[in-house]
């Protein structure tokens, strides 16, 4: 399988390109040249596979020569072998819901899914070229823990996390900054997320700069994360398939999880409809229900891993909705990046209606929603779930509706506590890191001083 550019697509890679650079040298975001779509019959062989012997049917069609399927079976069983539930994922019912539980890896977040795979995926590139490598990323809260534990100890590379300092709980914050491997840095940047996220983009776009560290990324718009998160909408479906549709509530700030179903949905599995439900800061909300991207007030919220501004992944469905052109795709991300904003023509946002619904949920619902939810079933959602809930209500749609459940309650146990009155506990194996020392680093929000932090900590194991 090769890979283009949304930016250029007269250049192609190959999937070790992709999953290496993470980001096109023009600033564009990496995708198949073609997609393989699943018949009837197909669906119907998956349907009968285990969770990791589906991830291995799923993930092989976009490796190409990067490695045999032998290789991938091998590092899928060991990626998944850290997790606490025998599939990776669990389906609950909440009275007519299904809820997706994708919190059961090892740092409690939907991103542990991805990110053991990758981390595996690049000790298998590095001790096969006799490489170095250098991992940057910015994160809101649940991406930096997932990527740290996945590659901390691992030979031949360092991760540089960023965060925004004092904008993510307390349990976020200590599954990074307890970590003791020497090839773990924690940085905490004093702005939000987007700065974060604009600050890894800048690295990578500085061509000098990223070539000199051997720079690469894990964030959302890594290609091999999507492909990774599409495998969980596939596993679901299999699992709960009737004659209704199947719709999915995705709670995002990146759009990288809708982006995977809505991959799945291109691959032939039959979705209706996605439904991107965001928290306040409700950017995709409004450009998918008024076709208005813009960014506007931030507001810092009680679900802050989803407080972004501009969603990355998004530049992936524009693409799609300019018909694969790269050249206006070029001229719209630059508009947006001047101007702040991209006013989604008619046609377009047809478009758009096919495949998705949206909406928005404030802060005072997301509570009403967890205490909702846990005096009738029992059941303590965290805030991110919540939003996923009331937004699948909002748009109350008929079918097998899934709720994504994107991570363990007890990552935000200031919120659960105001909602029904007591703090849920971090399971047992991870009670530890609250006594640990912290170890991170407060940094302005300036490129130069993070790129000579960067250079300065730079070491081999």
């Amino acid at each position: 399988m090769k890979y283009i550019s949304t930016r250029d697509n007269s250049k192609e890679y190959s999937f070790e390109q992709v999953f290496i650079k993470g980001l096109a040298d023009e600033g564009g975001l990496f995708i198949p040249k073609n997609i393989k779509k699943y018949s009837a019959g197909e669906l119907e062989l998956l349907s009968r596979l285990s969770y990791q012997d589906l991830a291995k049917k799923i993930i092989y069609p976009f490796l190409g020569d990067f490695m045999t399927e032998n290789e991938l079976s091998d590092i899928v069983d060991k990626s998944y072998s850290v997790f606490r539930k025998e599939n990776a994922v669990n389906l609950i019912k909440i009275g007519e819901v299904n809820l997706l539980e994708l919190f059961h890896g090892p740092t409690l977040a939907f991103k542990d899914i991805a990110m053991q795979l990758l981390g595996n995926f690049y000790q298998y590139y590095l001790k096969k070229n006799n490489k170095n490598i250098n991992v940057i990323v910015a994160t809101s809260g649940d991406t930096g823990a997932a990527a740290i534990d996945a590659i901390k100890g691992k030979k031949n590379m360092n991760i540089f996390v960023l965060h925004p300092h004092n904008k993510i709980s307390l349990v976020q914050r200590k599954l990074m900054s307890t970590v003791k491997e020497k090839n773990v840095f924690n940085i905490a940047i004093e702005g939000n997320f987007d700065d974060c996220q604009n600050l890894v983009k800048s690295m990578f776009t500085d061509k000098e700069f990223s070539k000199s560290i051997n720079m690469s990324g894990v964030n959302s718009i890594n290609w091999a994360r999507i492909i990774a998160q599409s495998v969980y909408y596939f596993y679901t479906y299999f699992r709960i398939k009737d004659d209704r549709p199947i719709n999915f509530s995705v709670p995002t700030g990146n759009f990288g999880d809708v982006y995977a179903g809505y991959l799945a949905k291109k691959m032939g599995l039959p979705i209706n409809k996605l439904i991107v439900a965001t928290n306040q800061n409700d950017i995709l909300h409004r450009a998918i229900s008024k076709g208005k991207y813009k960014a506007e007030t931030f507001f810092e919220t009680n679900s802050p891993s989803m407080d972004i501004q501009i969603a990355s992944n998004f530049e992936r469905l524009i693409y799609d909705l300019n018909n694969f052109d790269d050249n206006k795709t070029q001229k719209i991300m630059s508009g947006i990046k001047e101007e702040g904003k991209y006013i989604i023509p008619e046609d377009k946002m047809k478009k758009i209606g096919k495949d998705f619904l949206s909406a928005s949920i404030n802060e005072n619902e997301v509570i009403e929603i967890i205490k909702e939810v846990h005096n009738k079933y029992r059941i303590v959602l965290d805030p991110h779930s919540a939003i996923g809930f009331g937004a699948l209500k909002k748009v109350n749609i008929d079918g097998n509706n899934v709720v994504l459940a994107t991570a363990h309650p007890c990552k935000f146990p200031d919120v659960i506590d105001i909602s029904i009155g007591t703090k849920p506990s971090l399971p047992d194996e991870l009670k530890y890191v609250m006594d640990e020392k912290e170890n991170y680093d407060i940094i302005s929000n300036n490129l130069s001083n993070i790129k000579q932090y960067i250079e300065e900590k730079i070491q081999w194991n």
